[in-house]
């Protein structure tokens, strides 16, 4: 248990800082003139450098030691957090906003790579302390909204970079009392970083996502909107072309050759370019639309958390019982359910109108993301934890950015009467797209395979906890 509490803090803070700006936004476009186009960047700036590093951080973790990695991301998140609250324009705030998502990336695979290696291949074992870590994640990103709006009502938006401080202090100190080192004993299994995939990547997601925010202002024929599209193109298809020549690739291409760990990344990209899309213009829908305030706007996000803190904590024992498979299917079907009931908004729906979608959404994403990260981790062994699960997070991150720049360029600009009508179909359009997305994920699922069960250690039991003693 002390493992998962040590590990979960990187987690909590990067997720944190994912959902606590979106109530920001308002707030941050008024005060430094920033536009739709703007904000978006606020958004997506930390999204990409988030998605784009995980790879090699993972590999730096196989190789240098995953302690090691995460104790520096969360050093330096924590700077960058302070260079965001100091932020004088959005330039400078989208800046200190990329540094943060670099902190984030040597975090996040890291921390679920100390996990697996605490709690070996016991696929139980596994399963609840997974479930433990994304729980935390989970609620983090849905108290993100509501923590934002207080701290935006008491003190103003530069309060929220503020408060990731003393988590991340928390979070270095547990971290030396609490976590041993993850290292490969073999040399042969730690690779280096991959260069020239690194930086074709980055330019492959950045090329593509600001081509996708700047569709909507600029068109389609404007020469940054068409030449970025065939720039991500081109360097997407170099990069996978690297990857396979590449002695140590940053991307294992190997890895997609197992049916069930291709199906929980694509599993993943669903689910987060859904969630992360519409909360953009959800965020957007309940100021700009309904006139609510942040602190508002973070109390009507409320039901997220409930949701998400219940279902994370049913799915451990649920995948611990019955596999991944079904949990996956299931959660994304509830996901899919609350995104359709989300298609009939309009100007004047009350936000009372918006509990049971609140609810169905996170319910659904709870239950099946600790199951697709459970599936995936089965599928490799501890050298490669790392990788594998910044496989899968990078995968997360960019749907995330694409779902941001996607989504929010169907609100258009975003002001005034015309503006909000807009941003209303915005939502309608984009929880069409979410169900159809949603219900490709379901189908993605039933690839997952069954994995074994295993017993566990008297020592990996103390470091994650106990588990029941169910049949198997």
């Amino acid at each position: 248990m002390l493992v998962v509490t040590a590990t979960s803090v990187g987690f909590v803070v990067s997720q944190l800082d994912v959902s606590i700006v979106n109530v920001a936004l308002a707030s941050i476009g008024h005060d430094l003139g920033a536009s739709v186009a703007s904000l978006q960047w606020t958004v997506d700036s930390y999204a990409l450098a988030f998605s784009a590093l995980m790879l090699s951080a993972g590999s730096l973790g196989d190789r240098f030691g995953a302690r090691r990695m995460f104790l520096g991301g969360l050093a330096l998140f924590a700077l960058a957090s302070l260079a965001c609250a100091f932020s004088r324009d959005a330039p400078q705030l989208i800046a200190a906003r990329a540094w943060q998502g670099v902190g984030a990336a040597a975090m996040l695979p890291n921390s679920l790579a100390l996990l697996n290696v605490a709690c070996g291949h016991d696929r139980r074992l596994r399963a609840r302390a997974v479930g433990l870590w994304t729980a935390a994640g989970a609620v983090s990103i849905a108290a993100g909204p509501i923590v934002g709006g207080v701290l935006i009502a008491a003190f103003g938006w530069r309060s929220i970079f503020w408060v990731n401080l003393p988590i991340c202090i928390a979070g270095v100190a547990a971290t030396l009392l609490w976590v041993e080192n993850a290292r490969p004993k073999d040399a042969a299994h730690a690779r280096g970083i991959d260069l020239p995939g690194q930086a074709l990547a980055i330019a492959a997601l950045a090329a593509f996502v600001g081509a996708v925010i700047e569709l909507r202002p600029l068109g389609f024929a404007h020469p940054l909107v068409a030449g970025g599209l065939v720039l991500a193109l081109a360097a997407g298809g170099a990069f996978i072309a690297v990857e396979r020549k590449s002695r140590a690739p940053m991307l294992p291409l190997s890895l997609f050759s197992e049916r069930t760990f291709s199906a929980a990344v694509i599993f993943g990209i669903g689910v987060n370019l859904t969630y992360y899309g519409m909360v953009f213009v959800l965020s957007l829908y309940l100021q700009r639309v309904l006139g609510h305030t942040p602190l508002q706007t973070g109390l009507a996000f409320l039901p997220l958390t409930g949701g998400f803190l219940i279902s994370n904590l049913v799915s451990g024992p649920v995948v611990a019982r019955f596999g991944s498979r079904g949990p996956m299917i299931a959660g994304a079907l509830l996901d899919a359910a609350g995104f359709a009931a989300l298609g009939f908004v309009d100007a004047t729906t009350p936000t009372t109108a918006l509990l049971v979608p609140f609810l169905l959404i996170p319910s659904g994403m709870g239950l099946a993301v600790p199951a697709m990260t459970t599936a995936l981790l089965g599928t490799v062994g501890q050298q490669r934890a790392g990788t594998a699960s910044a496989v899968l997070n990078t995968a997360r991150q960019a749907a995330g950015a694409i779902g941001v720049a996607a989504f929010g360029a169907l609100a258009g600009h975003g002001e005034g009467a015309a503006g909000a009508l807009q941003i209303v179909d915005a939502v309608r359009w984009s929880a069409g797209i979410s169900v159809a997305l949603l219900l490709c994920a379901a189908l993605c699922a039933r690839w997952v395979g069954k994995q074994p069960g295993a017993r566990e250690s008297g020592e990996r039991r103390r470091a994650c906890g106990p588990v029941p003693d169910e049949a198997e």
